[in-house]
């Protein structure tokens, strides 16, 4: 009787201690979502204000000619071939790489000293500031291997940029294949290449074109990497190779900024490029999610 009097007596401090809790969850979770919003709603604005200011500029000719004027007429046509060869030259030769060094991290290397270095310095290069990547890519690519300004410069260097998130995604995407299938696969007799070939990058590959999504949107809305690698101020023509010069939609969008001869000018010119960019990596992304939600459909 006694222990039964104690346990009731000590029912309303439990009962106050869960219900502090359940206090302090909902504030949290309350301060999770207020911050959620006003990034969504900050997002909603920018866009706004991006649309309302860009819409009026957007025309056929502005689309399909080149700048004329000293930059303050024309078109960006120029600038939008440019921007999707950077961004999907980079994604082309970034994205097999990082596939191919996450295979060999999770499947291959697993947790050896040098696997830890490895994921160390690519989480380090994760981080580091797009311009130092701009900077490498100017003294490697343009001044020692002698490919100067030119577009392949400029894609070789986002590759490098995008790297880093293209093998960080597909290992994680590896390591959420679940361990029944490899191991059904090996009990049907199958080596370790052929279940990481028919089986696990089979079922990893819709995680790993999120890396691909990341790093396509970061290739093609990066200024400080190309301005040093790719992009000339002027040209009224396509490049002809991958070792001519190219204009793109960052560096025409920060020449207008700064180096525009008549603001008045060039500032509506500015809102449509900024709006005909963002259009265009959310096309490219659009495009990628369709086809990562196609391939997850058919698992």
């Amino acid at each position: 009787m006694e222990s039964q009097d104690k346990s009731r007596q000590g029912l309303p401090d439990s009962f106050g201690c869960c219900s502090l809790r359940a206090l302090r969850q909902g504030g949290m979770f309350s301060v999770l979502r207020l911050a959620a919003l006003l990034n969504i709603l900050a997002l909603l604005l920018i866009c706004a204000f991006i649309l309302y200011n860009g819409l009026p500029v957007i025309s056929w000719e502005f689309l399909t000619a080149a700048p004329r004027n000293s930059m303050t007429a024309g078109g960006i046509w120029p600038c939008i071939v440019g921007t999707v060869w950077l961004a999907l030259g980079a994604l082309a030769i970034a994205f097999p790489l990082g596939v191919a060094s996450a295979v060999y991290l999770n499947e291959y290397a697993r947790r050896s000293r040098f696997s830890r270095y490895v994921r160390l310095g690519v989480n380090n290069l994760a981080g580091v500031p797009s311009i130092i990547f701009g900077l490498f890519g100017m003294s490697f690519f343009v001044i020692t291997c002698n490919l100067g300004i030119s577009l392949l410069a400029g894609i070789l260097t986002l590759a490098v940029l995008t790297l880093p998130v293209i093998i960080s995604t597909s290992e994680e995407a590896l390591r959420q294949v679940p361990v029944g299938l490899r191991e059904a696969s090996y009990a049907l007799g199958a080596t370790r290449s052929q279940t990481i070939a028919r089986v696990a990058l089979p079922a990893a590959f819709p995680g790993m074109l999120t890396g691909a999504i990341l790093g396509l949107a970061r290739a093609a809305g990066e200024t400080a990497v190309i301005m040093f690698t790719a992009v000339v101020f002027f040209s009224p023509q396509q490049a002809d190779s991958l070792l001519s010069p190219v204009m793109a939609l960052p560096y025409h969008m920060y020449v207008l900024a700064t180096s525009g001869t008549d603001i008045d000018k060039t500032m509506p010119l500015q809102y449509g490029t900024a709006l005909v960019l963002m259009a265009l990596v959310l096309g490219m992304n659009l495009g990628a999610i369709i086809l990562r939600d196609r391939l997850q459909r058919r698992r």
